[in-house]
C-alpha cells in the first residue's frame, strides 16, 4: 500500500481495533454465564484466533509463516508477556478491586508506552501528546464511572492493575520490534496467540470448551465469530496501523475501547447513559482527534 494512503488510514486502522476489542464484554458475559473462568476465555480466544490465522496465512500466503529463530523472543513478548500477562492481572485486578477500578488502570497503558517508545524508540514527547493523554485517561476515569465511586481500592490491587497495564502496553513495544525485523502484520498476530495459547492451554479446563460444543453445535460458531470480531481482526488492523504511526498516538486512539463498550452496553444490555459517561466519551474522543491531527512527524519503521 502506498505510504501516504498508509498514514492517512493508520489512525483509523486503530481506532476499528478499539472498537472491535469494545465489543468483549458481549462474549465474555455469555462464557461466564456458562461457568467459563478466566483461563478458559483466554485459551478459547487464542487458541481460536491461531486457528483462524493459520488458515489464513496457509491460503493467502505461507512464506509469511516463516520466522527466523533469533526473533522468536519477539513473540514470546507479544504471546506471552503482553496477551497472557495482561490478561491474567485484569482479571485478577477485577477480584481485588472493582471493574471500573480494574478499567482505569489498564488504560495507564499509553502513558507507558509513551515513556518506553521514547527510550526504545526516540518518538518525541510533544506537548499535544501529553494534554491527549491526560485527557484520555480522564475520559477512562469518567466513562468507566469511577468518579464518586473509588470501589474497593487496596495497594496489592492497585498493582496488580498497574501490571495490566504494562502487559497491555508491551503488545505495541514487542510489535514494534518485529514490525523493524520486516514481519507482516498477519504473521506477527498469528505468532502472537499461537504463543499465547501454547502459553495458556496447559492451565486451562479444555473439557468445559469441548462440553458446550456438544451439548450445542452452535457454540463453535460463536467461538469462530468471538475470536474474528474481537481478536483476529483488531489485532491486524492495530498492527498495520502501527507500520505508519508511532507506538503513543496508537496507543491514546485505541483508548476509545471502553468508549465503544459502555456504547454497546447501552445499545445490547440497556445499561443506562450518564453525566459522567458522556464527559467521558467526550473526553477520549476528543483526545482520538487531536492525537490524529498534531502537525508532528508520524514515526516510521526504519
Amino acid at each position: 500500500m502506498n505510504k501516504d494512503i498508509m498514514k492517512k488510514a493508520a489512525p483509523f486502522l486503530v481506532l476499528a481495533a478499539g472498537i472491535l476489542w469494545g465489543t468483549m464484554g458481549l462474549y465474555v458475559r455469555r462464557l461466564n454465564n456458562l461457568g467459563f473462568t478466566t483461563i478458559e476465555i483466554v485459551a478459547v480466544r487464542s487458541v481460536v484466533t491461531a486457528v483462524l490465522l493459520l488458515a489464513v496465512l496457509f491460503f493467502y500466503n505461507r512464506e509469511l509463516l516463516k520466522i527466523r529463530i533469533k526473533d522468536i523472543w519477539c513473540f514470546v513478548g507479544t504471546g506471552i508477556f503482553s496477551i497472557v500477562f495482561f490478561n491474567y492481572c485484569y482479571f485478577k485486578a477485577i477480584t481485588m478491586t472493582s471493574l471500573s477500578v480494574a478499567a482505569v488502570l489498564l488504560y495507564t497503558a499509553p502513558a507507558i508506552v509513551m515513556v518506553l517508545s521514547t527510550f526504545l524508540f526516540h518518538e518525541k514527547i510533544t506537548l499535544v501528546k501529553v494534554l491527549s493523554l491526560l485527557a484520555t485517561f480522564a475520559g477512562c476515569v469518567f466513562v468507566t464511572g469511577l468518579v464518586g465511586d473509588a470501589g474497593s481500592l487496596s495497594v496489592n490491587g492497585v498493582l496488580v492493575g498497574l501490571g495490566a497495564g504494562f502487559g497491555y502496553a508491551l503488545y505495541s513495544i514487542f510489535s514494534r520490534y518485529a514490525l523493524e525485523r520486516g514481519y507482516h502484520s498477519l504473521t506477527i498476530s498469528f505468532y502472537t496467540f499461537l504463543f499465547a495459547a501454547v502459553a495458556v492451554l496447559p492451565l486451562a479446563d479444555v473439557s468445559i470448551i469441548y462440553k458446550t460444543c456438544e451439548e450445542d453445535f452452535r457454540m463453535l460458531g460463536f467461538y469462530l465469530i468471538f475470536g474474528l470480531v474481537s481478536t483476529v481482526i483488531p489485532y491486524i488492523t492495530y498492527t498495520l496501523g502501527l507500520t505508519a504511526m508511532e507506538n503513543s498516538k496508537a496507543s491514546i486512539i485505541a483508548s476509545v475501547e471502553p468508549v465503544a463498550a459502555t456504547v454497546l452496553g447501552i445499545l445490547v444490555f440497556h445499561e443506562k447513559m450518564t453525566i459522567s459517561n458522556l464527559i467521558g466519551i467526550v473526553l477520549v474522543i476528543g483526545a482520538s482527534v487531536v492525537c490524529n491531527v498534531e502537525g508532528s512527524r508520524i514515526g516510521k519503521v526504519q
